[in-house]
């Protein structure tokens, strides 16, 4: 019966990997010195899929054989685990992990007191950053006067209206340059300065420079506007790599 079983496992398994198979749910744990660890993220590095440890150190997520799972963490080493054919098979894998601490800004939520809740702005209403305002009032500028030159309006208003299409352009491009430090203000209250310098080994007068690269990264932008920590801590391993390469060729 055992060599039956053998040989049917070896069959299973070279067919598993002649073909790609569709995804399971693989569950596994995360331990660190006989103990479980919580709040380790976990990236299918192939399907971008994410989800993270519980208090029991155990996860649950979609993987296939030759699926590579990352384990990545403020308090661990990135661990970059290949699913085999076997692992796939039992459909529970252990994850052993080395301990490492990271020290985070502080970061201060104060729930339930904004505009809204001191009643300064209506339930409901679209707030709008200087910029967006700026590019509102352009753009409706912009239409109102060609809404009164089609009504038959006898003063020439196209002077006028080159003028504000340059001025929205011009506003467009501030929006972009607003949008783009409020991504890097929310990458620096999630990392810290030495995160960089200890994780990704970036030079610390790089450090800020890293973070305008990896904002012009629509994929990285999505997963930070999202709130996606894990899918975010994971695009910045591979675009870390990119930038070193950037520094060592201009060096």
């Amino acid at each position: 019966m055992f060599k039956v079983l053998c040989l049917l496992i070896i069959l299973m398994t070279t067919q598993m990997e002649s073909q790609e198979l569709p995804r399971i749910v693989l569950k596994g744990s995360v331990v660190v010195q006989d103990e479980v660890l919580e709040g380790v993220d976990v990236v299918n590095k192939k399907t971008k899929e994410t989800t993270r440890t519980n208090a029991q150190g155990n996860f649950s997520i979609l993987a296939a054989v030759g699926d590579t799972l990352v384990f990545t963490g403020f308090q661990i080493k990135d661990i970059y685990f290949p699913i085999s054919a076997q692992q796939f098979l039992q459909g529970f894998i252990s994850i052993q992990s080395e301990l490492r601490s990271y020290q985070l800004k502080e970061v201060v939520v104060q729930n339930g007191i904004n505009a809204r809740a001191l009643g300064i702005i209506p339930k409901g209403q679209k707030t709008y950053t200087p910029a967006e305002r700026k590019l509102y009032t352009a753009t409706d500028l912009n239409a109102s006067l060609n809404a009164g030159s089609m009504a038959g309006g006898s003063v020439s208003v196209d002077p006028l209206l080159n003028w504000i299409s340059g001025r929205t352009k011009k506003l467009k491009k501030q929006l972009n340059t607003e949008k783009k430090e409020l991504y890097r203000i929310q990458i620096e209250n999630w990392f810290t300065k030495e995160y960089f310098m200890t994780k990704f080994q970036i030079p610390a007068l790089y450090v800020k420079g890293f973070e305008y690269y990896c904002i012009e990264n629509d994929s990285f932008v999505a997963a930070l506007t999202s709130k996606n920590v894990a899918l975010t801590t994971f695009l910045m391993g591979d675009l870390a790599l990119q930038y070193k390469e950037i520094i060592a060729s201009e060096n």
